[in-house]
């Protein structure tokens, strides 16, 4: 009778995890999907409003003093950003619930506006907060914690880019490169499904691009690929370094957060109107299609860093990730076509580069490509990927994203990204 009892537990215990986080994730990815839906629809309607309105960007400083003053009010949170999410995701950090309506109205007003910002940091930040309030309801233990705020973080961005794959893989190995915490593979994905057939039912189009031109392998091609994602790779780190040094440079320099605010929000409106565009405005999509159709001006990757970094250190919000694929989507166009590549194709492969460089995740990078471009160049971008997470070094766009495993050999380094 005791052996029996030896033999049945470990299947019983293994079936009550799995029908616990089936559960779980199944509530976070609903919460998930209807808040990221909304979120993705206001993103949108402030985003149209902005492009039949363009003099709204004149009031990108007083939305900038608006956003300073609405996280002052909670400064007594501490660091309420993306770092915390993934820190809480990690280590033992609360997540605070006012999170959630903080990045949302934020984000709206940086878009609404003309920021040069993404979605991505809305993201993260929401369904951490789901999830990690969710496992406060459930009084779960620490370690679950860390779970359920990987599975929110999953279910927000795929409700958001209609990649689920993506997305789960993404909270998997954003938090510690080098290591896959496998037992949150369940809830992650079921989360991320779940969030994303929401999305499709509140009529969300996943982000997808048909009709790009893939050239055959070749030793040629493949040299090519190669030239193309360790130059991707510089332009991540060119592009994490903006980010940090332009933040560190307007805090040292205009210490206060209100006109730093303003003195940024003036800056980005006064370069648009100089520069006669608005297309470095917003997140920029219109622009990403337009180099994956093989049109790109030469300039457009290294004006959207400079829009993003006076962005993001003026302290308006929405992350970095929508911005990275603009500059590695109009990158890759030029330099791809200069190397010999389809333009077209070659604005898809500094798409996934870039993000790969910056966020250090390979696998959700390779399997973005898939979602995003198909499975016909699968080959070519998991090359792609292998190369840009090399050579990108130990930059990131996340201070607090640990660097668990040298990118070179089995070395356990454990250092947080430049």
């Amino acid at each position: 009778m005791n052996s029996l009892k030896t033999f049945l537990k470990p299947p019983f215990e293994y079936t009550k995890v799995l029908v616990k986080w089936l559960i779980v994730s199944s509530i976070v990815g609903l919460i998930g999907g209807v808040l990221g839906s909304v979120f993705h629809i206001s993103i949108d309607l402030v985003t149209e409003f902005r492009i039949e309105h363009t003099w709204i960007i004149l009031l990108l400083p007083v939305g900038g003093i608006i956003i300073a003053a609405i996280y002052a009010l909670f400064r007594n949170k501490g660091a309420i950003d993306t770092n915390r999410v993934i820190e809480s995701a990690r280590d033992e950090q609360n997540v605070p619930l006012i999170m959630a309506p903080l990045i949302f109205i934020s984000t709206c007003i940086t878009h609404l506006l003309g920021g040069s910002a993404g979605r991505e940091g809305a993201a993260l930040q929401l369904g951490g907060s789901i999830g990690y309030n969710l496992g406060k309801v459930f009084n779960f233990n620490k370690k679950d914690m860390h779970i359920v705020v990987m599975s929110g973080m999953s279910a927000v961005f795929a409700a958001l880019f209609g990649t689920p794959l993506t997305a789960a893989f993404f909270a998997l190995e954003v938090t510690s490169v080098g290591v896959i915490h496998y037992a949150g593979l369940v809830p992650c994905v079921v989360s991320s499904i779940v969030a994303y057939k929401i999305a499709g039912g509140f009529g969300l189009s996943p982000v997808h691009f048909e009709n790009v031109v893939i050239e055959a392998i070749s030793v040629s091609v493949m040299i090519k690929i190669i030239i193309l994602a360790i130059l991707c790779a510089i332009v991540s780190i060119l592009f994490c370094t903006a980010i940090h040094k332009c933040e560190h440079i307007m805090e040292k320099t205009v210490p206060n957060r209100y006109w730093r605010a303003v003195a940024g929000g003036a800056l980005i409106a006064a370069l648009s109107y100089a520069l006669g565009t608005f297309d470095y405005n917003g997140a920029g999509m219109d622009v990403i299609t337009r180099a994956i159709g093989g049109g790109a001006r030469y300039e457009a990757f290294i004006l959207k860093i400079i829009f993003t970094a006076i962005t993001i250190a003026a302290g308006f919000k929405g992350g970095e990730i929508v911005p990275a694929f603009f500059i590695g989507s109009t990158f890759g166009c030029v330099a791809g076509s200069v190397l010999g590549l389809n333009a077209g194709f070659g604005a898809a492969i500094g798409f996934v580069a870039l993000f790969c460089g910056v966020v250090n995740c390979p696998i959700a990078s390779t399997i973005l490509a898939l979602e995003v471009f198909g499975a016909e160049p699968i080959l070519i971008m998991a090359t792609v990927c292998g190369v840009s997470y090399m050579m990108s070094g130990y930059f990131g766009l996340y201070k607090s994203q640990k660097i668990v495993y040298s990118k070179l050999n089995e070395d356990l380094i454990d250092i947080n990204t430049k």
